[in-house]
């Protein structure tokens, strides 16, 4: 490795998402809708959705023109729950492989299910989140033995 390589910091996980969004009260009430999550906090013009460790920022802003590929994945602990909730709240899903869809502001947003995926959250982490009977699939599971970052199987 060189010196500029072992200078560069690692991307260890996303702290938090910030979404553009016409109304803050509508917005809180689309993703209310969709999802269970705690509101960390708000303002007139803000607000904060508790994911665990993480969050997403919600500002309200004028500027909400939709970009094509540009967007954000989002764990979920049931994607079929989620797919559900969608056809529930008739949010109309983008013709592309998996759970993607448009916001009302022309966020794009990808729903991923926790079990199907690298990412991996702490044992305390998953059990203050009332998530403690989360489990990875096998394939999920050897994608991380693949990178040395498999938990520890309790066979």
């Amino acid at each position: 490795m060189t010196d500029a390589e072992t200078e560069r910091p690692s991307l260890v996980g996303i702290n938090h998402v910030a979404l553009e969004v016409g109304d803050i009260d509508d917005a809180l009430e689309f993703y209310e809708d969709l999802f269970a999550f705690e509101l960390r906090s708000r303002s007139d013009s803000k607000a904060f959705l508790d994911m665990g460790d993480q969050f997403i920022a919600l500002a309200e802003s004028d500027d909400t023109d939709r970009d094509g590929q540009r967007h954000f994945g989002l764990v979920v602990d049931d994607a079929d729950a989620a797919e559900r909730r969608l056809e529930d709240c008739v949010v109309e899903r983008l013709d592309v492989p998996g759970l993607e869809f448009h916001d009302p502001w022309g966020n794009r947003v990808q729903l991923v299910d926790y079990s199907e995926i690298q990412f991996t959250k702490a044992d305390h982490v998953l059990e203050g989140m009332g998530l403690d009977e989360l489990e990875k699939t096998d394939g999920a599971i050897a994608e991380l033995e693949e990178k040395g970052l498999a938990p520890e199987r309790s066979d």
